[in-house]
């Protein structure tokens, strides 16, 4: 008779078939797999820009109703921009300007490099001297400086004036009096064609 005490041989068993217990154990494992997956994923997702700053990240605009001595303001970003096309008169005043007597002598033109100067063709688009692009933030506290609509009071200079503090811009968008520390930025920009234009 045989002793059924007697432990099997593991040599004689068969390893190709799975237990019961591998079956629960690989199953235990995937189900938390899944779920670590599941809480991980909204933490993961939430370091991808919102969809509203993607379809932001470039804006385009058509300037081909904007005339002269005209401006218009776009969003990008979350920030406004300034588009005016500016007349001759407005650029002459633009550029019989020293730019060593400017408190801020560098262009702050993204689309050049930071050490350009703030001449009136550094500030103004390539190749279309009348066309001027900023960002229309005062660079003092953040204030939106006037000079956009019509009737606006654009100080003493032609441009803008920020009526928080008191700086004001010429029509190249730099800063002439007042406490801010810097030109208006210059956000990058190509002319797509001669009237489109995309920001960023």
């Amino acid at each position: 008779m045989a002793n059924h005490d007697t432990p099997l041989n593991p040599s004689l068993m068969d390893d190709d078939e799975p237990t019961r217990r591998d079956v629960i154990l690989i199953a235990a494992g995937s189900f938390a797999a899944i779920g670590a997956g599941a809480a991980l994923w909204p933490l993961l997702d939430q370091m991808n820009p919102d969809q509203s700053t993607l379809s932001m990240s470039t804006t385009e605009v058509d300037i081909s109703h904007v005339e002269t001595g005209q401006a218009i303001t776009v969003m990008w970003r979350g920030k406004p921009i300034f588009i005016r096309h500016r007349t001759d008169q407005e650029i002459a005043k633009a550029k019989d300007f020293a730019v060593d007597d400017l408190p801020d002598p560098l262009a702050r033109n993204a689309n050049l490099p930071e050490d350009a100067l703030a001449s009136d063709d550094n500030r103004a688009a390539t190749d279309r001297e009348p066309w001027l692009v900023m960002i229309g933030i005062c660079t003092h506290l953040g204030c939106i400086p006037k000079g956009q609509a019509v009737g606006d009071y654009r100080g003493e200079f032609g441009g803008w004036f920020c009526p928080c503090h008191g700086s004001q811009y010429d029509t190249a968008g730099r800063v002439r009096i007042g406490p801010a520390p810097q030109n208006l930025a210059i956000p990058p920009y190509v002319f797509t064609a001669d009237t489109k234009l995309k920001i960023g």
